[in-house]
């Protein structure tokens, strides 16, 4: 019995590991539509019973685009921006703009600009010349003020978009 019992867990054990490993592959890419969240604002607390509505607190956001790989430079050809409706508030690239190997990409949506809504996205198209990693997309969202810090952080998922 100790015998069986040492080739199931050993069967098991390389199980385990060679699906670790699958889910550790890096998928290369060659570009992507990606989905960033984005919030201008929060609700929180209760419902006021005159406007029927929760309080809200405004935020900004630090979107960051991170080219991950170490040898190839990456072009971000879009970056729009979205409302809670789903309206194109903006495109916020005037030009492609180039990431080289392990650069960033900042957006910065301010505190005022609450036109996004607490529902607000950005579509981010990525490219490369060559198949590497894809990047790392994420927004950072703050409101600093004296008596409290709020901050918390969205990431991208690649979506697909339909060609025009």
């Amino acid at each position: 019995m100790p015998r069986l019992f040492r080739k199931l867990l050993t069967a098991t054990l390389i199980t385990l590991a060679a699906s670790v490993s699958a889910q550790e592959s890096i998928g290369l890419s060659t570009g992507q539509s990606l989905y960033l969240a984005i919030y201008s604002h929060l609700y929180h607390g209760d419902v006021h019973p005159k406007t029927g509505k929760p309080s809200e607190t405004l935020v900004s956001t630090h979107v960051s685009i991170r080219n991950t790989d170490t040898t190839t430079p990456m072009k971000v050809s879009g970056a729009r921006y979205y409302n809670t409706e789903g309206k194109l508030l903006r495109e916020f690239l005037p030009r492609p703009q180039s990431i080289p190997p392990l650069g960033t990409y900042e957006l910065y949506v301010p505190r005022s600009d609450s036109s996004g809504g607490s529902g607000a996205n950005f579509i981010i198209d990525w490219s490369a010349e060559k198949a590497i990693n894809p990047p790392i997309v994420e927004a950072l969202h703050a409101d600093i003020r004296e008596a409290r810090t709020l901050l918390f952080v969205t990431t991208a998922r690649p979506i697909q978009v339909p060609k025009k």
